[in-house]
């Protein structure tokens, strides 16, 4: 089977779970959409984004795709559910804060989750805390989307930006750290420096694999020719080339 494999995400951060899932099926052909006109989601009520989700899958749908992956834990916790319902028939495979291993990481200390608005307030988010939520902190990325999505996670804008947004936690025994969004993973190093104690979760490799499994079940992993990607952007060609440069930067 060579159908398409379909990836979303509300800008270029899924870029960082379609690496992940390159590297466990290079054989597998991927078709990237993202939204980065409408980037960030996590300030916008729950029916736009939901809206906006339904419109990016929609141009994957429009292709010969035989899975779709929701490469953003905002879209997956407002639209998951809904389009699963919609397309039984297709391996829907979401995101979601992987705040399981992290609370199994503790030590006595805490837990931050670093996630956009929309991902900590929505019921996913509340279903996790009930059950892992002990001496777990909350914590909103403002702003973080915004210097990924400019191109600008490796500069020293970004480092400054990340010190004055946690400092507030900086002070604390914080061992584990949750990128509970995609974009975050590419912001990394910057957090890894600030908490060097902290062990960081970002949920890719998880997420890769869960595709593969799926796949697998199913009998439609591709057969042994070499394997690509094509991207798509709502916000034009200058985001395709961050796109492209993000998947070709060192980890």
């Amino acid at each position: 089977m060579n159908d398409l494999i379909g990836f979303f995400d509300s800008g270029v951060g899924g870029v960082s779970v379609l690496r992940e899932a390159m590297r466990l099926m290079p054989n597998e052909h991927f078709l990237f959409y993202g939204d980065n006109k409408n980037a960030p989601y996590g300030p916008r009520p729950l029916e736009e984004i939901r809206a906006l989700s339904a419109a990016g899958i929609g141009e994957l749908l429009k292709r010969d795709v035989k899975a779709v992956v929701i490469a953003c834990n905002t879209a997956t916790s407002a639209y998951a559910e809904i389009i699963r319902a919609q397309r039984p028939d297709l391996i829907i495979v979401g995101m979601e804060p992987a705040l399981k291993p992290a609370h199994f990481a503790r030590h006595g200390g805490q837990v931050l989750v670093l996630a956009t608005d929309a991902t900590l307030r929505l019921e996913k988010f509340e279903r996790l805390m009930a059950l892992y939520g002990s001496d777990v902190v909350p914590v909103v990325g403002k702003g973080l989307v915004e210097l990924v999505e400019g191109g600008r996670a490796g500069t020293p804008e970004a480092e400054e930006y990340l010190r004055g947004l946690l400092e507030p936690y900086m002070g604390r025994q914080i061992d584990a750290i949750v990128l509970g969004c995609t974009h975050f993973p590419f912001l990394r190093a910057p957090i890894q420096r600030l908490f060097p104690q902290a062990k960081l979760f970002d949920g890719l490799e998880g997420t890769a694999q869960r595709l593969k499994y799926l796949l697998d079940e199913r009998g439609l992993r591709s057969d042994d020719t070499p394997g690509g990607v094509e991207y798509m952007s709502s916000g034009g060609e200058k985001s395709v080339a961050l796109m492209k440069r993000l998947m070709e930067e060192p980890e």
